[in-house]
């Protein structure tokens, strides 16, 4: 009965330890700035600004795709939680590493944390956009919202496992990083954020929708946007369909195996 209940304790405990941990990240991202918390909603509405002029008003690339700003808006928002989340969590181990080194935890608190301090970020700016889905008289109905946090679902255990292989082979291997840091600006483009999946040749979208980070953007803006909007559904056969959907719990399934098998050097290695 004692070690049940010590086992309770401890769960709780660690509950505690994450949420502590994730407000904390959260502050320290904006601790002494002026503006503080607003550049969570600035950030992205600065590059979404510089994209919507050169995109929508010198190229035009979105002048076929109805509410166009809310399109562009919506994937540069789910984009930057992606690449804030994986890139965060991949330094999370090394970045506590005294921690590491003096108290012992679970080593995939950290990972927890971080991508939980990246998620209210997410919130904070999923409110903008749907303040301008008002303005543009886009309500969506109950099972629209419902199914969108699906999709947040999705999105969230997409960056947990990513975050938890690139943590684990950031501690041993640091030119990992950099690696990563590229590979985040070849997704950029290679993912429908500023382009329509409309003008992309059959043959590439089907390779584009097979991305799990593509298939989210665009099955969100077909449910919030316009449901002119290109989907895996509509491109992709069974059981072709499925992977994109597939492709984040495995990713869990195999980052939480490589993560466990790597924690027990991580005090060694940080």
């Amino acid at each position: 009965m004692y070690n049940k209940k010590t086992m309770v304790k401890n769960k709780f405990r660690y509950l505690d330890l994450i949420r502590e941990l994730a407000i904390t990240d959260f502050k320290l991202k904006y601790q002494g700035s002026v503006a503080g918390y607003l550049w969570s909603l600035a950030k992205p509405l600065m590059v979404f600004g510089v994209l919507y002029m050169v995109f929508n008003v010198f190229v035009r690339i979105g002048a076929s795709i109805p509410h166009y700003p809310l399109y562009l808006l919506l994937g540069v928002i789910l984009w930057g939680y992606f690449a804030e989340a994986t890139t965060v969590g991949m330094g999370s181990v090394v970045g506590k590493g005294d921690m590491i080194r003096k108290v012992y935890f679970p080593r995939i608190v950290l990972i927890i944390s971080s991508s939980i301090s990246a998620i209210i970020t997410l919130f904070l700016n999923l409110l903008i956009v749907f303040l301008f889905m008002i303005f543009a008289r886009l309500i969506p109905n109950p099972v629209q919202i419902v199914l969108f946090f699906v999709l947040i679902v999705e999105l969230y255990v997409l960056t947990l496992g990513l975050s938890l292989i690139l943590s684990s082979l950031f501690v041993k291997y640091r030119d990992i990083g950099h690696i990563w840091e590229v590979l985040v600006q070849v997704l950029f483009y290679a993912t429908p954020i500023i382009y329509p999946l409309a003008v992309v040749p059959m043959r590439f979208q089907k390779i584009i929708l097979l991305s799990p980070i593509s298939q989210i953007i665009q099955d969100s803006r077909w449910l919030l946007i316009t449901n002119q909007t290109v989907t895996s559904e509509s491109v992709l056969k069974f059981p072709l369909l499925l992977i994109p959907y597939a492709i984040p719990f495995l990713l869990v399934f195999i980052g939480y195996n490589i993560f466990q098998k790597s924690s027990a050097k991580f005090a060694e290695n940080v």
